[in-house]
């Protein structure tokens, strides 16, 4: 009798009939990982989708990526396990607020995080991502105005680290960086004293203060990776330990409980599982439909972000 075939091995044959490719966010469960085509953070992950040749994107995140996979593959079928998969950055920066403050500021520069709408993306002049939002805002020209959203614990790290004065910072928090404490990394720097922090600028300045490194999630990555240091203490959503102990075989990684769950997990981000993208490849649902006029204005952005190296 021959074995009926793996959830996994389903997913690689509906991948291939379909001509599919998996992307996958660090903070994906280790068994969508293990299958993905791709994992990275959101630069990674846009840049993937745009050289992306095949029919379907199964888009192994949350909604705002897959939004931004099927504004630069408009003719491709972008899929996302869970519809309901969202982002608290995004719900705190709602498109219609972005346009009046637009109309009250029209010399305003608008850098949109990657982490919005695409109908927050629509209204942007460029948009930026964790690893390049510095690099964003400096090509900006000095004399320019700049509003900068949604998160204002990335926002206020770039303005020092760019020197940027004439920066407006929007009030939108992530749910799971923005409520690590500071006294929780005190006590596990106390606890394990040898140990690195990593941290994602997305945490309050309290927590960045006390990090030896801040950066994306694929640089907090790449920089254990080349640290002689044996522990770290990782300040950002515990999925990425799949990544570090990839990269990092025999190092040891402490992740810090947030004030909202008590862990350091994105509800959101766990909401996807492989029986759900294994349905999503069979059925090509949900999938992530948009306006021509929208896909057309957020376009501008997003690949003049992608320009920027």
């Amino acid at each position: 009798m021959v074995a009926a075939p793996t959830l996994a091995e389903e997913i690689l044959q509906l991948k291939a009939r379909r001509r599919a490719v998996i992307l996958a966010h660090h903070y994906q469960e280790p068994e969508i990982q293990e299958i993905a085509d791709s994992i990275g953070d959101s630069l990674e992950l846009a840049r993937a989708a745009q050289k992306f040749e095949g029919d379907v994107i199964a888009f192994c995140g949350v909604r705002f990526m897959a939004e931004t996979a099927k504004v630069l593959n408009p003719q491709r079928t972008v899929t996302l396990p869970d519809l309901n998969a969202g982002c608290s950055l995004v719900d705190s920066c709602p498109a219609e607020a972005v346009r009046a403050f637009r109309r009250r500021h029209p010399g305003h520069v608008i850098v949109s995080y990657i982490n919005t709408s695409v109908e927050v993306k629509a209204e942007s002049d460029i948009l930026c991502t964790s690893r390049n939002a510095a690099a964003i805002v400096n090509s900006i020209p000095p004399e320019k105005p700049i509003l900068f959203l949604p998160d204002i614990n990335l926002g206020n790290f770039v303005k020092k680290q760019t020197g940027r004065q004439n920066m407006q910072i929007w009030q939108g928090a992530c749910i799971v960086h923005a409520t690590f404490p500071g006294r929780r990394l005190a006590a596990a720097r106390a606890e394990h004293p040898g140990a690195l922090v990593a941290a994602h600028p997305e945490c309050p300045g309290e927590v960045l203060r006390m990090a030896d490194f801040i950066g994306s999630t694929s640089a907090i990555i790449d920089w254990c990776a080349k640290q002689s240091a044996e522990e770290f203490i990782v300040m950002t959503e515990s999925g990425v330990r799949y990544s570090l102990e990839k990269q990092s075989p025999g190092k040891r990684f402490y992740f810090v409980a947030n004030e909202n769950c008590n862990c350091s997990e994105c509800p959101y981000m766990k909401l996807n599982t492989l029986e759900k993208l294994r349905d999503c490849l069979e059925t090509l649902r949900p999938s992530i439909e948009l306006p021509p006029d929208i896909i057309e204005r957020a376009r501008v952005p997003i690949e003049r972000m992608l320009a920027v190296r």
